[in-house]
């Protein structure tokens, strides 16, 4: 039996991993007409404040930034043939919010998520987000390595 999923969420980070992730999201959304794909960044607000000189511009710096990514990568689905295509820019803890709180607003009944958009050190320092999600959410989980 093969399940066909409506809501795809597709988390960003700016890894190869995470584009990698898109590539497979959008080759699954294109298999059914009906099918919506959410592409999303979270800001983490935490790493943000651990700067010691924060100012409004470093995260509008951030958000522009991410906007035109997820702009760019957008742009790659529809062109692909996706023809439901949104993305979010969300700021807070991306584990939760990619686990959890995504998800929920959205509907999905599928994350896609690369192995890991983190470097050693810091995988072991705060933890994998996609080890997170594949633990702690409610929806299916694909994980693209």
């Amino acid at each position: 039996m093969t399940q066909t999923y409506r809501n795809i969420l597709v988390p960003v980070d700016g890894s190869k991993e995470a584009e990698a992730a898109l590539q497979r999201a959008v080759l699954l959304a294109q298999e059914n007409d009906q099918a919506s794909l959410t592409i999303a960044t979270v800001i983490d607000t935490r790493a943000i404040q651990n700067i010691s000189s924060f100012d409004s511009t470093v995260v509008d710096t951030i958000a522009e930034e991410s906007h035109q990514t997820l702009e760019t990568y957008k742009k790659q689905a529809e062109t692909a043939g996706v023809k439901n295509v949104a993305y979010r820019i969300d700021y807070g803890t991306p584990k939760t919010m990619v686990a959890n709180d995504i998800p929920t607003e959205i509907n999905a009944d599928l994350i896609v998520i690369g192995a890991t958009g983190l470097n050693t050190v810091e995988r072991i320092v705060v933890g994998s987000v996609t080890a997170y999600v594949t633990r702690t959410a409610k929806t299916d989980v694909l994980v693209v390595r």
